[in-house]
């Protein structure tokens, strides 16, 4: 495997303009440059990473249509995510608005969330968690993922931690955008770094959802 050197230009490019023309001629009329400047460098990228952090998998760069309304073909982003347990894990992706990080989980079963939310409801347990993002928020992470509207069913609408209990999935992210690093092989210890920095929320995450 090469090693990694950045995303080109090219890349950015390459999804400002699909982001305009999401067609298969298009897409088979630039698939070079996307082999060239975007899968291939994704694939060095988290080849890199993965002595540390393990396999990824980098996400095809087609569109599931079958029952989706928006029914373009293409994804506007190419993404890798690195698996730790169910929907769990470290994810990275590039596109038209430039690189971006992110960890924690997408979706959980009903064991697993009801598992999470008894953690978070427990001083202990749920301080640890709030420590945790309080810290990554202050560096720059956004907490982000589904959330219901109200309390979710058998927890107090005034639980000191009710914004987390809400959250049906839970995720953390940051944008480098456009820095000039994302061009070049630093990007792969920003990751790097990212990464780590979050593995205290991605362990509370394993640790605590069971089921």
């Amino acid at each position: 495997m090469p090693e990694f050197t950045g995303f080109p230009v090219e890349a950015l490019d390459f999804y400002d303009d699909l982001e305009m023309d999401n067609t298969k001629t298009y897409w088979e009329a630039h698939r070079q440059t996307y082999d060239a400047a975007v899968a291939a460098p994704m694939k060095a990228l988290v080849a890199g990473l993965a002595d540390e952090f393990g396999d990824a998998k980098v996400f095809r760069p087609y569109r599931d249509v079958r029952f989706a309304k928006d029914k373009t073909p293409y994804k506007t982003h190419q993404g890798a995510f690195v698996p730790k347990g169910p929907s769990t894990g470290y994810y990275v992706q590039v596109g038209a608005p430039g690189v971006r990080v992110g960890v924690g989980f997408y979706e959980a079963s009903s064991p697993r969330l009801a598992s999470i939310r008894d953690a978070i409801v427990d001083k202990r347990r749920g301080g640890e968690l709030e420590d945790i993002l309080a810290t990554m928020q202050a560096t720059g992470w956004e907490l982000g993922g589904d959330r219901l509207k109200t309390a979710p069913r058998g927890f107090d609408v005034d639980h000191p931690r009710i914004e987390l209990l809400r959250h049906k999935s839970m995720t953390l992210g940051k944008s480098y955008g456009f820095e000039p690093f994302i061009h070049t092989p630093e990007l792969l210890e920003r990751v790097r770094a990212d990464w780590r920095e979050a593995t205290p929320f991605v362990e509370w995450v394993l640790h605590h959802a069971k089921g």
